[in-house]
Order: C-alpha cells, then sequence, then structure tokens
C-alpha cells in the first residue's frame, strides 16, 4: 500500500463512509420521535428515562441506514476510520452531567441532552472536512439553550423536534454535498 497523506485518509473516510449521514439521518429521525415522547402526559422525570431508552435505537437504525445508503462503517486499510467512532464515544463522557440534570432538575434534561447531542458534532467537521456539522453544532446547542430559556415546561418538545429536524437538515446538507466529492477510491477495503 502506497503511504497516503493525511488529507488522502480523510477524503477516503469521507468518500465510503459518506461524511457519517447514516448516524445523521438515524439521530434525526431519533430525535423527532424524542420530541413525540415529550408530547406525552408525563413527568419530566419520567420522559427522560423514556429518552435515554429511545436513544438506545441509534446504532441499529443507523446501522439500518449504512445498509441503504451503501455506506461502510470499516476500512480496514484506514488508520484514521477508527477515530469517528472515539469521536462519538466522547459526548459519553458528558452522561455524568445527564444525570445529574436528571436528578436535581429534570425539566431541563432535554436542553441538556440535545446540547451534548450538537457540541459532539463540532469535530466531525475536521474529520470529515464539512462545515455543515460545524453548523449543526452551533444551531443545536445555541438552539436548545435558547429555547429552554423561554419555552414552558409544556412545551419543551419543540427542542427535540427543532434538533430532529436540523439533523435531518444537516443529513440532506451532506447528501448533496458528497456527490460533488470525486472518488478516487474502489471498493477493495
Amino acid at each position: 500500500m502506497a503511504q497516503q497523506t493525511l488529507h488522502d485518509l480523510k477524503k477516503e473516510v469521507k468518500v465510503k463512509a459518506k461524511s457519517g449521514v447514516d448516524f445523521i439521518l438515524a439521530a434525526g429521525l431519533l430525535w423527532c420521535g424524542i420530541a413525540c415522547i415529550w408530547t406525552l402526559d408525563f413527568s419530566s422525570y419520567d420522559l427522560s428515562i423514556m429518552t435515554f431508552i429511545a436513544g438506545a435505537l441509534l446504532l441499529p437504525l443507523a446501522f439500518g441506514m449504512s445498509r441503504i445508503l451503501k455506506t461502510k462503517w470499516k476500512l480496514k486499510n484506514n488508520p484514521i476510520q477508527p477515530l469517528g467512532l472515539w469521536l462519538n464515544f466522547a459526548q459519553l463522557i458528558y452522561f455524568p452531567l445527564l444525570i445529574f440534570i436528571l436528578i436535581e432538575d429534570p425539566d431541563y434534561f432535554i436542553m441538556a441532552y440535545a446540547i451534548i447531542t450538537g457540541a459532539h458534532l463540532f469535530p466531525y467537521a475536521w474529520f470529515y472536512d464539512e462545515l455543515g456539522y460545524v453548523a449543526g453544532a452551533v444551531i443545536i446547542s445555541a438552539g436548545a439553550l435558547f429555547m429552554a430559556l423561554n419555552l414552558h415546561k409544556e412545551t419543551m418538545y419543540f427542542i427535540p423536534l427543532c434538533t430532529g429536524i436540523i439533523l435531518l437538515l444537516l443529513a440532506l446538507w451532506i447528501l448533496l454535498r458528497i456527490k460533488k466529492v470525486p472518488s478516487t477510491f474502489g471498493d477493495e477495503t
């Protein structure tokens, strides 16, 4: 295998993983579902627990989307490919904050969860060379805070709804942009 530059390795991940669009699309659908959960007549604590449970559907949904969109999760000869998974796991480090909010003030759980989700998108802008991730990270994080400060407890479902819509728009952006990236990589990996 010829020596590849960092740029070439990143481009290969961008092309074959399609800039992570399978995860973004799955997350967008999941967050729209979470918005439906937050319209139910339960306590914020119970809605937060249901949200945690619903979050477990992300990987199976992303796997299904990867089959539909023909994305690759593993690139055998690309040493930076595992970084994408590590960047995703980074958001788990913030879950103690979610647990604290769940215990102390569950009305704001959905805001914190949306901010963590949005903020964890930021490093993917570098990983995939895709500025759409910066826009998504900033809009979701700042938007969730703004809405939480201005919404009543009964209308907090707007936070996951807007998060889902922004993620779906990001997925559309990525799909449109990935078509413009010339592919020079075969299917050997």
